[in-house]
């Protein structure tokens, strides 16, 4: 039932009359765009199976020609997230990413609060190196929190709230915030920076994405987990317990073994190629592929290792195969077309208040979404189009839409990958998850776009 209504609608686009200014392969592949799209959010088949067929017809409706259809798939966004995915494969494999949170727990895990404040900095330090969010947050620190919580005989149920719902909460709300701080934190990031390119073009490196998220990621990671702390407190606030855990968990783990020494240099080489990519010219893609050919040589990874990494090749499928089709929209006129159609119909509306009302239907509307990337894919590049024509500066709309393009997957308990995971540890119930996941995309709104705006007229980005 779900795939007819994916095929009925892209049909009844199809056949509608091409509107006037539109070539009829733009029209027609927009129906096949927003046929993807809505697959996407629908999944009547694996994302990357969807998208397989979509370039598959594309090509063989002649709406495209084949190399045109396959054009995604070179690319280098592309191959910087796989070899992110990569890249984090390797601080899980040796077991890195877990010695560093218990290092943390170790160092400051004496209190509930240092807890919660350790995960957002565990979390923090991993995620430029992890844009599977899902795997940082389900495969590196939710066995983390688990087994705390256990340790203070907080289970799901009547005792849920000694430690371990606030934790699974606080480490839930610091993953959406870390998501944001980087471009190779979340798999759709990069996709972001790419449509504002081909959109406004606009250069967002992954620099930019960093230092612009900077300040106002930092905020949100001190304010949110002491909001938490006091809006939905802990029964226990004095945790020594966990600083022995922390111990007993890195005696049993030894000293660093060869493999995380590796991961760790490899690592701090690659932030800071990253942050001077402007002084260098190295290409970000670049360096993430040196990273992985590293562990490759040094044998961290494995070429099974490779092989094995599903989320890569997957999302390898359905985001090149996105970006091609997205690419193509804008070179046969549709995305011109539509940004100057609405800001027509907004005309004498003053841009800020154009603005503030699609940043805010565009947050909101990921109520009706369980995937980050289709969120994208299906919104970002209209409304930041519609943004600009509107007069807002392109930067601002770029950067504000690409923040809230993460933090909204504070407000439900499906939003994105990590949300299952935690939620389903069953130590917080649906109305309570709703309710803080609201009033938390309330604050990081206000600290994201009102004083993070502040912060990127001092950089100079509007």
């Amino acid at each position: 039932m779900r795939g007819l209504i994916v095929l009925a609608i892209g049909a009844a686009i199809w056949f509608f009359p091409v509107p006037t200014g539109l070539k009829p392969e733009a029209w027609h592949l927009v129906a096949i765009f927003v046929s993807t799209i809505l697959g996407f959010i629908l999944q009547p088949l694996p994302i990357g199976a969807l998208a397989f067929l979509s370039v598959t017809f594309t090509a063989f409706a002649g709406v495209l020609k084949p190399a045109e259809a396959l054009s995604g798939f070179s690319n280098g966004t592309i191959w910087l997230i796989v070899s992110a995915f990569l890249f984090a494969k390797g601080f899980i494999k040796t077991g890195l990413g877990r010695r560093i949170a218990y290092l943390l727990i170790h160092a400051m895990g004496d209190s509930t609060l240092k807890l919660g404040y350790t995960i957002a900095l565990s979390d923090l330090i991993i995620s430029p190196a992890t844009p599977s969010n899902t795997a940082r947050a389900g495969g590196i620190l939710f066995p983390i929190v688990k087994s705390l919580s256990s340790a203070f005989q907080s289970e799901p149920g009547p005792s849920s709230r000694k430690v371990g719902a606030y934790l699974m909460q606080t480490a839930y709300q610091v993953n959406t915030i870390t998501s944001a701080m980087f471009m190779t934190a979340m798999a759709g990031n990069p996709l972001i920076a790419l449509l504002a390119a081909k959109t406004l073009n606009i250069t967002i490196s992954w620099g930019l994405w960093a230092l612009a998220a900077s300040v106002p990621g930092i905020l949100s990671l001190i304010i949110v987990p002491y909001f938490l702390y006091k809006f939905y407190p802990p029964e226990i606030t004095r945790t020594p317990e966990a600083k022995a855990i922390a111990a007993q968990e890195l005696k049993q783990m030894g000293p660093m073994s060869l493999g995380e020494k590796i991961v760790a240099s490899v690592f701090v080489g690659a932030l800071l190629l990253w942050s001077t990519s402007q002084y260098t010219s190295i290409d970000a893609t670049v360096v993430a592929m040196l990273a992985v050919s590293v562990m490759l040589l040094t044998k961290v990874l494995e070429w099974k290792d490779v092989l094995d990494e599903k989320g890569a090749w997957d999302t390898l499928i359905w985001m090149g195969a996105l970006i091609g089709l997205a690419d193509y929209l804008a070179k046969l006129g549709f995305i011109p077309w539509f940004a100057k159609a609405v800001g027509a119909s907004i005309a004498g509306v003053p841009w800020m208040q154009a603005f503030i009302v699609l940043l805010v239907v565009y947050m909101y509307a990921h109520y009706g979404f369980a995937s980050l990337v289709a969120h994208i894919t299906a919104m970002y590049a209209a409304f930041a189009s519609v943004a600009v024509a509107a007069g807002a500066p392109a930067y601002l709309v770029a950067l504000a839409l690409a923040f809230m393009s993460n933090l909204c997957m504070s407000l439900t308990h499906y939003a994105a990958g990590p949300a299952p995971i935690l939620f389903g540890a069953g130590y917080v119930d649906q109305a309570t998850w709703w309710k803080l996941g609201f009033i938390i995309s309330i604050i990081n709104m206000l600290i994201w776009v009102g004083l993070g705006s502040f912060w990127w007229k001092v950089l100079g980005l509007w």
